[in-house]
Parts: C-alpha cells; sequence; structure tokens
C-alpha cells in the first residue's frame, strides 16, 4: 500500500450567529432564493411567511451580506399592497441594469382564481447600499398571460439578459403536459412583448417552475455575466419540475438570432437528466458575482420533518450553501463546490493519516462536534478487479432505487465505503454517505448514495434514499468525498463536484456532542483513506 500519506481532513464549524447554522439560513417557511451583488453587499431576497411555518401569507424578505456567511435580517422587500399582488408576491429574480441600477421582476398573484401576471419593483433610493426601501411603479404589472397561455401556471421570471439591444426574459409554464420556458423581448425594459415561440419546452415535463439561464465559459471557471456569449460560451437551462419536485439541467447552444436553445444532443432533456443535487434540493437559482468573477448557485431544502414539528420549532425551509459552478472540462456536465468563504467558519482541525480500513472496520474521527462538521476525505484503492457487476436490469432504474436495493451494509466487490454521519454511539441512528463501485461491460460505474432510511427514530419523517451516479476517471483508483453537516442536513459533493447529494435528517440520540461521524467501510479489500 505504497504512496501518499494518508489523510481524512475534518473541521468543526463554529455556530456564529442566530441567522447561521454553519452558513445556512432558517426562516419560517420560505424558499429563499433571488440574490443580487450591489455597493459591496451581497443581499438574498427570500419568500417568506411571516405568520408561521406554513405555506401562505408570502412576502419578499430581505438579508445583506459581506461575506455570504454572515447575514444580517433587513425589513421586508416586497409584499401585497397593489390590486396586481394582493393575493401574493410569488418568486421572480433581480437584474443590474447598464447604469448599475437593480431591478426586481416577481410574480404577482391579482386574484382567488391564482390568476398570475409579472411585475417590477424598483430601489426607492438606489443610492443605499442595504437597499432598504422597493417601490412598485403604477404602470405594473408589465408582462400579462395571452390567451394562449395557461394563466395559473405563468410565474418566475428570470434574470434578464441582453441581446443585440433588446432584453430577454423567461417565464415558467406549461402547456397541458408540457414544460415551457416563454421568451419575452423588451427594449425599455417596461414594454415586454412574447416571441412567436418559447425559448425552449419538453413535452411530458409538466409545470417548469424557477427556470434559470445563464452562460458558462468553455476554457476556465471564472463565471461570466447573464447577457455575455460568443464563440467560447455555452448555456444552461435548469427547470424545476413540479411533478417531481426535483430540478434538472441541460447544457447547450443558444441561437441569438433564432433566439432558440438547442440542448446537446448527447444529453438527456426532461427528467432522466442531469441534476445540480440529486438530494432534497429545489427552486435553485444562481447569480453572476461581478467581485470575484464567480457563478454562485443558491438552493432550497424544504422539510422532511413532521408538518407539527416545523410549527413547534418555528421555522420551515433552509438556505443551503452556496456553490461556485462551472462547466466541466469535459463540457458534459457542470461542477459544484462550497464557496471558499465556508473555511471562515473553521474553528478546529482534526487530521487522520494511515486509516487503513478492513471489512467492516470503522475509524471514529474523535475531538470534533460531528454535529457540525465539514469534511474532506479521499479514499484509495489498490485494484479494481474486484468490482461488483452492474446488474443489467438496473439500467432501467433511478440511481436512488438501487441505492435502495443495495443500502449501506450488503457487501459488494468494491463498497460501500463512506461516512457514518450523526450516528448514534451504538448505531440506533446515523445517515450514511457512500459510494459503490460496479463493472459495467467495458467501464466502471460510480455510485454515490445518501441514505436517510435510518437517520432517526423519529415518528412521522420523510427518510428517502437519495443517489446519483459519479462520471469520474477511476484511473488512480481514488474517490473523493466532502460533506457539510449541520444538525439536520448533509449535503455531499462527490468526486470534486461532480455529484452532489443534499439530505435533511433529524435525529433523536446523535445530536450536539452526542454524535459521532465515523469513516467505514464493508467491502472484501482494504483500502486508505487519504488527504484531498
Amino acid at each position: 500500500m505504497a504512496g501518499p500519506k494518508d489523510l481524512v481532513l475534518v473541521f468543526d464549524l463554529r455556530k456564529d450567529c442566530s441567522l447561521n447554522l454553519l452558513g445556512t439560513f432558517c426562516a419560517s417557511s420560505a424558499q429563499l432564493l433571488r440574490p443580487l451583488y450591489y455597493k459591496g453587499l451581497y443581499h438574498l431576497f427570500y419568500q417568506y411567511n411571516p405568520e408561521g411555518a406554513v405555506w401562505g401569507n408570502i412576502v419578499w424578505a430581505h438579508s445583506v451580506s459581506k461575506d455570504l456567511i454572515n447575514w444580517e435580517s433587513l425589513e421586508h422587500a416586497i409584499y401585497p399592497s397593489k390590486w396586481f399582488d394582493n393575493y401574493g408576491c410569488w418568486s421572480g429574480s433581480a437584474t443590474i441594469l447598464p447604469n448599475g441600477e437593480p431591478v426586481i421582476f416577481y410574480t404577482g398573484i391579482v386574484d382567488k382564481k391564482n390568476t398570475q401576471v409579472q411585475n417590477y419593483a424598483v430601489p426607492a433610493n438606489s443610492s443605499d447600499p442595504y437597499l432598504r426601501e422597493w417601490v412598485k411603479p403604477d404602470d405594473n404589472p408589465i408582462v400579462y398571460p395571452d390567451s394562449s397561455v395557461n394563466a395559473t401556471a405563468f410565474r418566475d421570471p428570470t434574470t434578464a439578459w441582453l441581446v443585440d439591444g433588446y432584453w430577454r426574459i423567461l417565464i415558467g409554464s406549461r402547456r397541458r403536459h408540457r414544460g415551457v420556458a416563454y421568451l419575452y423581448r423588451s427594449w425599455d425594459f417596461k414594454k415586454w412583448v412574447k416571441a412567436k415561440h418559447p425559448l425552449h419546452s419538453v413535452q411530458g415535463t409538466g409545470m417548469w417552475e424557477c427556470p434559470d439561464f445563464f452562460p458558462v465559459s468553455m476554457s476556465r471557471e471564472e463565471g461570466l455575466d447573464t447577457s455575455v456569449g460568443g464563440p467560447n460560451v455555452r448555456h444552461v437551462l435548469k427547470v424545476s419540475l413540479d411533478l417531481t419536485r426535483y430540478e434538472y439541467y441541460t447544457i447547450g447552444t443558444y441561437d441569438k438570432k433564432k433566439d432558440r436553445y438547442y440542448p446537446d444532443k448527447a444529453l438527456v432533456d426532461g427528467w432522466a437528466g442531469l441534476r445540480y443535487d440529486y438530494g432534497n434540493f429545489y427552486a435553485s437559482k444562481t447569480f453572476f458575482d461581478p467581485s470575484t468573477n464567480r457563478r454562485i448557485l443558491w438552493g432550497w431544502a424544504n422539510e422532511s420533518d413532521a408538518v407539527q414539528h416545523d410549527k413547534n420549532k418555528g421555522w420551515a425551509g433552509i438556505q443551503l450553501i452556496p456553490r461556485r459552478v462551472w462547466l466541466d472540462p469535459s463540457g458534459k456536465q457542470l461542477l459544484q463546490w462550497p464557496i471558499a468563504e465556508l473555511e471562515k467558519l473553521r474553528s478546529h482541525n482534526v487530521q487522520l493519516s494511515n486509516q487503513k480500513l478492513h471489512q467492516g472496520y470503522q475509524v471514529e474521527v474523535k475531538g470534533i462536534t460531528a454535529a457540525q462538521a465539514d469534511v474532506d476525505v479521499t479514499f484509495s484503492f489498490p485494484s479494481l478487479d474486484k468490482a461488483e457487476p452492474f446488474d443489467p436490469k438496473w439500467a432501467k432504474l433511478d440511481a436512488l432505487d438501487v441505492c435502495a436495493q443495495k443500502g449501506s451494509k450488503a457487501q459488494g466487490g468494491l463498497g460501500p465505503f463512506g461516512l457514518l454521519t450523526l450516528a448514534s454511539e451504538k448505531l440506533e441512528e446515523f445517515t450514511p454517505v457512500f459510494f459503490r463501485v460496479f463493472k459495467d461491460s467495458d467501464k466502471h460505474k460510480v455510485l454515490l448514495c445518501s441514505d436517510a432510511r435510518s437517520s432517526s427514530l423519529g415518528i412521522g419523517l420523510y427518510k428517502p434514499p437519495f443517489a446519483g451516479f459519479v462520471d469520474v476517471d477511476l484511473t488512480d483508483k481514488k474517490l473523493k468525498l466532502r460533506s457539510l453537516i449541520d444538525h439536520s442536513v448533509v449535503e455531499s459533493f462527490g468526486a470534486g463536484g461532480r455529484t452532489v447529494i443534499t439530505s435533511r435528517v433529524y435525529p433523536t440520540i446523535a445530536v450536539f456532542r452526542q454524535g459521532s461521524l465515523v469513516c467505514v467501510q464493508q467491502w472484501k479489500r482494504s483500502h486508505h483513506c487519504r488527504e484531498s
């Protein structure tokens, strides 16, 4: 087993303020999205129910930060007050105009029939970096659904982009069972005209919520402003599917003359396609951070707890750690990684060296608070020869179904190996995050699982296994895993961010300092945990 010195890196993550749990942001029944960067501050606008931890009475709450980690709550930015939003101020996006002025687009609900229109709001005082007050001009709504559009499925306008002197936005919708991203154009940002055809649509996908459309560079990791195009630029279209409550994206070509988007033919366009996150992750939004030239992804994780528990604790839903996103060098998918600012929360470093794991062997990581930790580990193995054959019948299954069948205890030729997070002393409760390696014809398939089925003894919880296949080269016989653990959430980044899974879990025993973190494997051959 010669090779680099073996090492597991684990950091305690401190809780800095009441708004922060490892940088996650909690609120009463909220979808936490709609970011922008303005005059040195990050702004987060989020749908929020000020009256309780259930859906309803939605306003746009507002918080600001200098570092994306520590947040200050401000007064609500947008709330029902006009005929065009009197029944609700739903999701939307922010755009920075060429003169530096921010504008918010949002969906307003105008009646009890749930008729949806698109409105805009502007700062009352644009010289205020906190943007404390917003005004809704009287010429709202600026986009109505015409007779060809389903007026009760017409929402979530995107950040605008500029091409040849005309602004464009997308609005999510559906026509019967076809998901649609309607395209609207404007030369002055006030008068919008619907294009003759959508930017894109897919049969059988249902309502497209929270669409997001942005460019990515083919040659570097830096992010691009939403209006950037060119020969070395690809585009990403992401939609949140109301039918599945999961998100899917494609990478493709934007024809700016035809105003059409063409996904790469090699990619699945629909609910069997690529996902940002194969777990509890929805209603996401990216934005371009001009201060660091990053494209940053925000995602919302709702609760898997019983509704009454949400009411008792007074909040529901969290904003996950922001992630930097960029195009993989292969061009086949996006890569994601927690923003570097997260490292400000690290307070105590534990390193484990030369940890050789045999079948059924466990190594507990001591000296940390396992309920709040940042774990970075590399698993290395001497050979791929013993990888378990990939059953042909699994080819028609979703990855989570394969994970559910195999679990974290069934021994395979190469796996499972990974982490037991939030584990109680006698393992009455634990949330395993683990890899399995399979042999499939002339290549290997890697499965990453985050299995909540054993996470809690609590009653009335949703405890699913989540999983995704990892497109990774195993030539060096290594697999990397980073997991962010924060009480009720485990965010795991496999193979450098190629596959990401978020699980919400609610242990009753493995809480605070009563929980532990364990490096474990159940396979036949020994392996090492190495430095990332």
